[in-house]
């Protein structure tokens, strides 16, 4: 159990990416006093949760709904996480999250961040969606679907604290260590996306 735990949140961390998530809250929430950075980062949190868990519940019946097996959705998602971190390690999704950052910021009449940009797509985005579903699938019993739905309420928290803390956090790791976490990380969830399309391929050729 603990192992699967884990494996989940570190899959979580790596899609989620809470350490890279705070940089661009604090860009676009520069101008806005703390009771609103706090709020919008609760807001943010609380969104993103509801949708992780519509999907984490509803996810499989939707899947069966369009007529899509788990195999074939465990492929995709794994393509999808493969893709995402080949952008982590050569440095692409922080810079495409950069330039969604500032597109926000040109519109002056956008205050509120906390459902676009950051509850979707940085923080529900297609990314955790396809991991939540995947780790699903894979769970059997109460207790499994307990220690991964744990396992995301624990990174959505560290990414709430990410939040909160995104000035200061910012000037303690500094733009270059924050690269090579990064870049680790995007190594690790390539691994892991590896193994769900390897997992998605033999149950269907099975």
């Amino acid at each position: 159990m603990l192992e699967m735990f884990i494996s989940a949140f570190i899959t979580f961390f790596v899609v989620i990416d809470p350490p890279g998530c705070a940089p661009i809250y604090a860009s676009l929430t520069s101008g806005a006093v703390p009771a609103q950075r706090r709020s919008m980062a609760i807001r943010a949190i609380v969104i993103s949760l509801f949708i992780l868990l519509v999907f984490a519940l509803f996810g499989e019946k939707l899947l069966a709904a369009l007529g899509i097996s788990l195999d074939a959705f465990r492929v995709a998602g794994g393509i999808m996480l493969f893709l995402i971190a080949l952008e982590m390690v050569f440095e692409k999704r922080q810079t495409r999250r950069e330039d969604r950052a500032e597109k926000i910021m040109e519109t002056p009449e956008v205050e509120d961040v906390s459902v676009f940009p950051m509850a979707l797509p940085m923080i529900a985005g297609p990314g955790s969606i396809a991991t939540v579903m995947l780790l699903m699938a894979r769970s059997n019993g109460i207790e499994e679907t307990a220690i991964v739905l744990g396992a995301m309420a624990a990174v959505l928290l560290l990414t709430l604290l990410s939040l909160l803390a995104a000035g200061p956090l910012m000037r303690v790791l500094g733009a270059k260590i924050e690269a090579v976490i990064t870049r680790l990380l995007g190594v690790l969830l390539a691994a892991l996306a590896t193994q769900f399309v390897v997992d998605g391929l033999k149950a269907s050729f099975s």
